[in-house]
């Protein structure tokens, strides 16, 4: 007897796959709940919107993340991942990876920031954890893409929902600051400036200050200042900048 067809012809039909850029699409699910789908080169994958992309539980926890917060509660902090822990952490990424593209392809920008962020703690807790320096510098060197990816999507989600290019800007120059630490902490300062994502970044940021009319924003006055030695004034600017974050 023939087995039922299992094939996803149905699903694929209509939806191409495009090359040139990611395309990705939310599925209301028969049991009521969103999925969220992208379109890749040989088919389609599905991703839970809420925990891990793939809806496990590792170890009993919402993500493995979760599960490596616990265990450093729990056990000595100088513990190293075993190889099968390091595979479960290699598929952290690729799920969370995939889902931030999709994210950031429908415009759910929050969501592609809270993701960028599990993935830059996940990162944190490898090199913390990470049995030799090698496998640590596997993730480690994505590190500025994910910045970047977070730093832009903040800046987007500033603009979309609160119509704030003056946050917006701050959030591309705090990502902007994040890569340059990347560098300087691996000793690689003489690349940032020629850094593609630096760049970019700095594009935006200057586009958005141009299109609102915006000039240098209370965070960048006060390290004008402070570059200046006029701490008077900076004193004043820290003010403005505490009043601001608490209205």
């Amino acid at each position: 007897m023939p087995k039922k067809n299992l094939t996803i012809d149905k699903i694929l039909a209509g939806w191409n796959f495009d090359p040139l850029q990611p395309t990705a699409r939310l599925v209301k699910h028969p049991d009521g709940r969103e999925v969220l789908q992208l379109r890749v080169d040989l088919g389609v994958l599905q991703m839970e919107v809420v925990g891990r992309p793939d809806g496990s539980q590792p170890y009993g926890f919402p993500t493995l993340l979760e599960w490596i917060k616990h265990r450093e509660q729990a056990v000595d902090l100088a513990f190293k991942f075993s190889s099968e822990e390091c595979l479960d952490v290699d598929r952290e990424f690729s799920q969370f990876y995939h889902r931030r593209i999709g994210w950031i392809h429908l415009k759910e920008f929050a969501r592609a920031a809270a993701d960028a962020t599990h993935t830059l703690t996940l990162m944190d807790a490898c090199l913390n954890h990470a049995p030799d320096q090698e496998w640590a510098m596997m993730h480690e060197q994505h590190r500025p893409f994910v910045i970047f990816q977070r730093a832009q999507s903040l800046a987007l989600q500033r603009v979309q929902e609160g119509g704030d290019p003056a946050a917006a800007i701050e959030e591309l120059n705090h990502g902007v600051s994040q890569i340059r630490t990347f560098y300087d902490t691996y000793e690689l300062e003489q690349d940032f400036d020629d850094d593609e994502l630096v760049q970019r970044l700095i594009h935006v940021r200057e586009s958005l200050r141009e299109r609102f009319e915006i000039g240098p924003t209370l965070d960048e006055q006060l390290a004008d200042a402070i570059s200046q030695e006029n701490f008077e004034l900076a004193a004043i600017l820290r003010d403005q900048i505490r009043n601001q974050q608490r209205s």
